[in-house]
């Protein structure tokens, strides 16, 4: 059915980890706004960097909130107790409803440090001087491999698959039309598909004021499109405004790409969207 993938945002992040909102107040926004499936995807506890995701105990507290929602919403809107899980996480993704899989960090080869690549510009900047001899695309190298790491976890769902570009803004750190880029992302693209992974159309970046484009790129969508890969929209929210923001944009885009449909996902797993 048409228009679906508009009543299910599946990428959401509270207050638990490093949302603006508390799960009650995202709920209360998904169920006025006519959502029928709310998935919650807190970050996974991941030991290399406390400063996002959840800690041991806010996990906890985390599921056991989206227990007493998921009661307290029944019949008017559907809640998942997702979790959005990091290649250096200790959590066990398969203890809930789904998990979309993800990579954040390259870990330096020379120092051990492991780097979040995708919030400041100083951290990645380091990570290209100081354990990379100053080759940004030895860091996409890495970080793509530690995408094809995480796609051959058969997540539910495959993460912002090129996040590495997100504060690449004009090519500040290297060059995403380079051979070496597209021979990266290529690799990992093929990982994706021989694990049959499902790709979000995440629209973060442009919410949060990073980039004008979404995860992935319009190359990336093409190529997954030859790979009869299967796409599903999300927001990446991590405040109540975002829960569906760009949606109708992404399908378009989709669409233009060539894309005839979507996955959604609800409470009985994936089903196929018409666009």
């Amino acid at each position: 059915m048409a228009g679906e993938y508009l009543k299910s945002s599946v990428h959401v992040h509270s207050k638990l980890c490093d949302g603006k909102n508390t799960l009650e107040e995202l709920a209360v926004t998904g169920w006025r706004a006519g959502l029928q499936t709310l998935g919650f995807s807190g970050h996974s506890h991941t030991p290399c960097d406390l400063e996002y995701c959840m800690t041991q105990s806010r996990t906890a507290l985390y599921k056991a909130q989206i227990a007493k929602l998921k009661e307290r919403y029944a019949g008017k809107l559907d809640i998942l107790c997702g979790l959005e899980w990091d290649l250096y996480s200790d959590d066990d993704p398969l203890d809930y409803d789904y998990f979309i899989g993800s990579t954040h960090y390259v870990k330096g080869p020379k120092t051990g440090k492991y780097y979040e690549i995708d919030w400041r510009e100083s951290d990645l900047a380091a990570c290209i001087a100081d354990d990379f001899d100053g080759d940004g695309l030895a860091v996409v190298e890495a970080y793509f491999a530690n995408v094809a790491k995480v796609a051959e976890k058969k997540p539910t769902i495959l993460g912002h698959f090129d996040l590495i570009k997100k504060i690449n803004g004009e090519g500040k750190f290297f060059d995403e039309h380079d051979p070496r880029y597209k021979a990266a992302a290529d690799s990992a693209l093929m990982a994706a598909a021989r694990n049959r992974c499902v790709l979000e159309v995440n629209t973060s970046a442009v919410f949060r004021g990073f980039r004008k484009d979404f995860f992935p790129s319009d190359e990336i969508l093409k190529d997954w499109l030859a790979l009869s890969g299967n796409v599903v929209i999300t927001a990446d929210a991590h405040t109540a405004k975002a829960l569906t923001f760009g949606y109708e944009e992404a399908a378009a885009k989709l669409k233009g790409l060539g894309y005839t449909k979507v996955q959604v996902l609800g409470k009985n797993g994936f089903q196929t969207c018409e666009l």
